[in-house]
């Protein structure tokens, strides 16, 4: 490494890493078994995965014997006697094993091969949708039979299910929407709570969920349910403990070592040690060891991969060829997959990832790995109300599994891009989203439940009662509970809201349309904000985009913006060839049409009136001013923003149509934090309008401003 980034002498340790006494030393008084895996299947991104790219949709394997033969492969398999004697006779377990040892996709082949649980559907859930989608493509491939039959999925807009389905693969959050409709959760007899450790919003309430079903249907007398809790790293104790003293299996896989650089002096610009490492690696190691780098988001990843792909122009003869691939959430579809298929002969693979790449998907061919130690996380402030993306710190059991990346299938090296001593000093685990974010959401989907009583609900890890009250007063302001002799219920208006699969504001916002007569634009604009970005800003081509994007442009704002440009791709028939010469993701829009005719099918049974605005944008403003009042901010005399009621500086994010404007006052959709608190997804509305939705906040707001 050169000496800007000032890496000393290697220091060693196991691939699968974390401290050692992660898979080492166990706590006393529980029972712990070790299942040995190490089996052919090298050192852990085993056949199944690995072959078929996770985020692709294999089509059905012509070689059955092939497909058999990577699955026998795994490094699970060596395990599946042991495995399924021990599973047969437990209510709850917990489950360790490295990404890539095949437990995800085997556990609920195994279960169902085994005869457990076939009495019912064997659910597994995911954090995120690509993996649920992916993984059940993957299973179904593996069973031979068509996705959607012995095999489905259900993701938020989206259900690939069928009477016939046994295995289930879907999102923690539809999970718990099911949740709402019955309680027992009576349709499955396992469920599989995978990526448990990655902590979201929905998987923690999620545990709660299911245990109480698991409880109440062992006192009713009804058909057992069996919960597995896996993950490839966790704070063991605390899901053992939680599960009333589930016992622990490990899954042994074979490890690498792994070589850990640390730098010897802070870096205060972590792009540009990402870049010196990349370059210095790229000079000294072989074209066929491929290179991750882990950075927190879609500009900044864009950003680097175009410096990356400038430098790599320059380099002197004998250098190898550099394929720069950025990797995120919001990347249309074919990019993503580019990052599973092989370099040409003399490239080596650069993938410029989000935390996506940390434990969801198993990338081959990675040799070393490049940490910023930095991660983009949601933060919730109950004072002020506003919730923050900003860019942090990972926790120590984030690194190790950043780390773990390079040791795959051979020994591996990782720079981190922080000193030894700055990594002392990171949180040991990543806080949960339950103690960090807004709660309005949850508390609305427990009241939709019929949970007795929300503040006492058993969260694995409570949140602040600031953060509880803080929801609960949100939901108050949207006309969506009430309080009676202390008991919290929902107003009807409530439990409208709770049967849209959005943030309470973007549910009342619906709700709220038929009064300003543009339900159906009102619809366009929520699927809009539903589905990862359908703008694609490529930096190296910005005057072009700019110049393409010219005839959408609405001088009131990003949400009138986007209303625009997905009436003329409704109008070009979703035409795939527009969406490319506009700088659309056509797979994110196409999503957006399938969201939209979902959310109008739950107005419709509601006997709403759908009407359209016609071309009167005015009102689409004020519904919107009626439904985000607690997101708004107003022009200050020196030129800056402050939000209305706390008066916290922002300012119009560069992205944002309003970025050389400066009207009076805005409603928002999200806030991020990078060196400022920047506003994203704008709308120009009139201050008054504000004071006509929520008259007694701003007077409080305002009051509390003053003193």
């Amino acid at each position: 490494m050169p000496e800007e980034a000032g890496f000393p002498p290697a220091k060693k340790f196991r691939a699968s890493a974390g401290p050692p006494s992660r898979t080492g030393s166990c706590p006393p008084g529980r029972r712990v078994v070790m299942l040995l895996a190490a089996g052919g299947g090298g050192g852990g991104g085993g056949g199944g995965r690995r072959q078929q790219p996770p985020l692709a949709q294999p089509s059905a394997s012509p070689y059955p014997e092939a497909v058999e033969k990577q699955r026998r492969n795994l490094p699970i398999f060596q395990a599946r006697g042991q495995l399924l004697a021990q599973l047969r006779n437990l209510d709850s377990a917990v489950l360790i094993g490295e990404t890539g040892s095949g437990k995800t996709t085997q556990i609920p082949q195994y279960l169902y091969e085994g005869g457990i649980g076939r009495q019912a559907i064997i659910a597994v859930t995911q954090p995120r949708r690509v993996a649920a989608i992916s993984l059940a493509a993957r299973v179904s491939d593996e069973k031979r039979t068509e996705l959607g039959k012995l095999v489905g999925y259900t993701v938020r807009f989206d259900d690939v299910t069928s009477d016939d389905t046994k295995i289930k693969f879907l999102t923690d959050g539809m999970l718990l929407r099911e949740a709402i409709s019955d309680s027992l959760l009576r349709k499955y007899s396992c469920i599989i709570l995978d990526e448990a450790h990655e902590r979201t919003i929905h998987t923690d309430v999620l545990f709660g969920v299911v245990k109480a079903a698991q409880k109440r249907r062992k006192e009713l007398g009804k058909l057992p349910l069996k919960v597995i809790v896996m993950s490839a790293t966790m704070d063991v104790d605390l899901f053992s403990q939680y599960f009333n003293g589930a016992p622990v299996l490990y899954l042994e896989g074979r490890q690498h070592p792994i070589q850990i650089f640390y730098t010897k002096q802070p870096q205060h610009d972590y792009l540009h040690a990402a870049l010196v490492s990349v370059f210095q690696i790229h000079q000294e190691a072989p074209s066929s060891h491929d290179i991750l780098v882990f950075l927190t988001g879609q500009e900044e990843i864009e950003a680097v991969s175009k410096t990356c792909r400038d430098i790599a122009k320059h380099l002197p003869d004998g250098c190898p060829s550099m394929l720069v691939l950025p990797l995120y959430a919001s990347l249309p579809y074919a990019q993503q997959l580019r990052v599973f298929q092989g370099a040409p002969k003399g490239y080596r693979k650069v993938i410029i990832s989000t935390n996506i790449a940390e434990t969801s998907i198993t990338i081959t061919g990675i040799k070393y790995v490049v940490d910023t130690g930095m991660v983009k996380a949601k933060k919730y402030n109950p004072d002020s109300g506003l919730e923050v993306l900003a860019v942090q710190r990972v926790s120590k059991t984030q690194a190790w599994q950043r780390t773990g990346r390079a040791g795959r299938e051979d020994s591996g090296i990782c720079y981190r891009l922080y000193t030894e001593d700055e990594f002392e000093k990171f949180e040991k685990m990543t806080v949960p989203e339950i103690q960090r974010c807004n709660l309005a959401s949850v508390m609305l989907q427990l009241l939709a439940m019929k949970v007795p009583n929300v503040l006492t609900f058993d969260f694995m890890s409570k949140p602040s009662p600031d953060h509880i009250q803080a929801a609960i007063a949100q939901l108050e302001l949207l006309g969506a509970l009430e309080q009676r002799d202390g008991q919290l219920s929902l107003t009807p208006v409530g439990r409208k809201m709770a049967a849209f699969p959005l943030e309470p504001k973007f549910a009342k916002t619906i709700l709220l349309s038929p009064k300003f007569h543009c339900t159906e634009e009102i619809l366009t604009i929520v699927s809009l904000l539903s589905v990862d970005s359908v703008l694609y800003n490529p930096p190296s081509r910005r005057d072009e985009v700019q110049s393409m994007r010219k005839k959408f442009v609405s001088s009131e704002g990003d949400h009138l913006t986007l209303l625009n440009v997905y009436r003329t791709f409704k109008n070009t028939g979703g035409n795939k060839e527009w969406c490319k010469e506009n700088f659309v993701n056509s797979k994110n829009m196409t999503l957006v049409a399938e969201v939209r005719a979902q959310l109008r099918d739950i107005c419709i049974k509601m006997s709403m009136p759908i009407l359209s605005s016609r071309g009167d944008t005015e009102s689409i403003r004020r519904c919107l001013a009626h439904s985000l009042f607690m997101s708004t901010a107003e022009l200050q005399p020196d030129g800056s923003y402050a939000t209305t009621d706390t008066r916290q500086p922002v300012a119009i994010h560069p992205s944002s149509v309003l970025f050389h404007c400066k009207p009076a006052c805005v409603v928002f959709t999200e806030l991020l934090f990078t060196n400022k608190c920047y506003m994203r997804d704008l709308c120009v509305v009139d201050a008054e309008w504000l004071y006509e939705a929520a008259p007694d906040f701003f007077r409080k707001k305002l009051r509390t401003a003053r003193n």
